[in-house]
């Protein structure tokens, strides 16, 4: 266990967690992924998924995600969420968020019912009470969640899309302004693209037009830059407390946002760029190119790094997320661990355990394929403990 000066960086979180609490209390399934027809109710501290590799135990934390989300943390495409024999799929799930006590039980609650179904070749439809979203992008972040799962080093060692995906996560869940001028970048960028693939197959370019796309294109383009600059500035701290906590402070890392949109004639440096977009028929330029530098002791983490260096790092990343979220929100968010206790050192793995007792974690969930390991970590924590095991 942990000597008290090792976890005081965390008080701030039980004091939140005892004004206002949110969790997860049931969830039911139909035709998701290996499910056909399954409903679980929840304990709002720890429930821990079992039963062997293979079996579903993921699935469950995937749809708990999407929920969350609106989407997979495994796929990008919806329609691989549904049953592979079904035309449908459904995820059903009651949020309650209210005030706590001294034991984190909820004094009022405000309960929501979120419901989001896909049927095959339709749209996704996202429910709150029964009652339909204007537009699906308003459900992210009202109910916050954070995943770490045996995948989360690919933020370091593949390319720069893996980690602007990252932190246009951690983002959309923070901040909605950012996720509606993220989307409209995204959309300006497609049709941008499309123009220019358009000109290049027919031999002749209309700036004018090219112009109604790329004015605004640069003006979103801004907009984010400038976020996510804001982002970085408060998210940093907060990283580098987590990974001297994990790391007993052994090493220097860093965090660096790089990006083409922060020069001052970015706009003028974004016209002159126009041949060169048109020879490529893409957009070369702007922040669908950004990236975040990982350093420790001043080398770039992804090939100086050894693999404990780089758990901690994405550990830190994640533990910086779930603070930033506890803070803004009032509440923390849900915790997703998929499957650590086979890919983290004993060290480690005691840490997550000691947060959960101290009260820094509020609802988490965990899965393993060794229940008795389970058990055996978890038995004594002081808190309730659910488990749900999953069978063929």
């Amino acid at each position: 266990m942990f000597e008290p000066s090792r976890i005081k960086n965390f008080v701030f979180v039980q004091k939140i967690i005892k004004s206002e609490l949110m969790y997860l209390q049931k969830i039911s399934l139909a035709n998701f992924k290996s499910y056909e027809y399954e409903s679980y109710v929840f304990s709002e501290r720890v429930n821990c998924v079992v039963g062997e590799n293979g079996i579903g135990k993921t699935n469950l934390l995937d749809a708990i995600y999407f929920l969350a989300l609106t989407k997979s943390s495994i796929s990008n495409q919806d329609a691989l969420s549904i049953n592979h024999e079904a035309e449908y799929m459904m995820i059903e799930g009651s949020f309650e968020i209210g005030e706590s006590g001294e034991n984190i039980t909820p004094i009022t609650n405000n309960q929501s019912l979120i419901t989001i179904s896909i049927q095959r070749g339709q749209k996704k439809a996202v429910l709150r009470d029964k009652k339909a979203y204007e537009r699906i992008s308003e459900h992210i972040g009202k109910f916050p969640v954070v995943m770490l799962s045996p995948n989360d080093t690919d933020v370091i060692r593949d390319g720069s899309e893996e980690r602007r995906k990252f932190f246009d996560g951690v983002m959309a869940q923070l901040d909605s302004e950012y996720l509606e001028n993220l989307l409209q970048y995204n959309r300006l960028l497609l049709q941008r693209n499309s123009l220019l693939k358009q000109f290049s197959e027919r031999n002749y370019v209309d700036d004018l037009l090219l112009d109604i796309y790329s004015d605004p294109l640069v003006e979103v383009a801004v907009k984010i830059h400038q976020a996510r600059e804001q982002f970085v500035t408060q998210f940093l701290p907060l990283f580098k407390k987590h990974y001297a906590t994990l790391s007993d402070a052994r090493e220097e890392v860093e965090m660096i946002y790089e990006s083409e949109v922060g020069a001052e004639n970015f706009t003028q440096i974004f016209r002159k760029n126009r041949p060169r977009d048109l020879a490529a028929q893409r957009t070369t330029m702007g922040i669908h190119k950004d990236d975040f530098a990982f350093e420790i002791n001043g080398f770039t983490l992804r090939k100086f790094g050894s693999q404990g260096q780089q758990k901690s790092f994405v550990i830190a990343l994640k533990l910086a997320q779930f603070e930033m979220l506890s803070q803004q929100k009032g509440f923390p968010p849900i915790l997703l661990l998929d499957d650590i206790f086979d890919k983290l050192d004993d060290r480690r793995i005691q840490q997550l355990i000691t947060m959960m007792v101290d009260g820094t974690f509020s609802q988490v969930f965990i899965t393993d394929a060794r229940p008795e390991r389970t058990r055996q970590l978890l038995d004594n924590l002081g808190v309730e403990v659910k488990y749900f095991e999953i069978v063929k």
